[in-house]
């Protein structure tokens, strides 16, 4: 079986070589004319959802910062009740989630990065922030259970995600 073409080299008819780098699974070089458009409007769409993504996280960020003003000025002044202290608590993580998937986004216009270790945090702190703001006299109990199992499940596939895998379990991709 021949070898897969170098990414730097070019091909006979002499065009640019154009890589999918947003997704690992095109390794090889594209340079039919179509393939090429489409990986360039895929790219800019990516680059337009970085920049609505920074508006979400800004706005995410005066959402907070407005309510806190509120919850703080209302009777009882400078106190904030358990309510409140939970809603604000999951408002920042709302921030913080639009910023990991704000990453994730930008790490999907780059070819040297694995984005699923990245995807499987991001849903970690997701489902943490649905257990932050759990109402427990209001939610059932085979859905705190059901999210327990969502929980345990997201942390073993990030583990073994995450685990390096031993020398002799490499496959000649994984050397390059």
């Amino acid at each position: 079986m021949p070898a897969p073409p170098n990414d730097k080299e070019k091909t006979p008819n002499t065009q640019e070589p154009v890589t999918l780098a947003a997704d690992k699974r095109f390794t090889e070089t594209q340079t039919e004319p179509l393939i090429a458009f489409l990986h360039k409007v895929i790219h800019f769409a990516v680059r337009v959802l970085a920049v609505l993504m920074t508006a979400v996280i800004l706005w995410g960020i005066g959402d907070v910062l407005w309510m806190l003003y509120n919850q703080l000025i209302a009777p009882p002044f400078m106190l904030l009740n358990i309510n409140d202290i939970l809603a604000t608590f999951g408002a920042f993580m709302a921030v913080l989630i639009a910023i990991e998937i704000f990453i994730n986004i930008t790490l999907y216009l780059r070819d040297d990065f694995i984005h699923v270790r990245l995807v499987m945090a991001t849903a970690l702190m997701a489902i943490a922030r649905k257990v932050i703001i759990f109402d427990f006299d209001k939610v059932e109990p085979n859905y705190v259970y059901a999210t327990g199992v969502v929980i345990l499940a997201l942390s073993l596939g990030y583990w073994l995600i995450t685990q390096k895998k031993p020398k002799d379990t490499e496959f000649p991709i994984d050397k390059e």
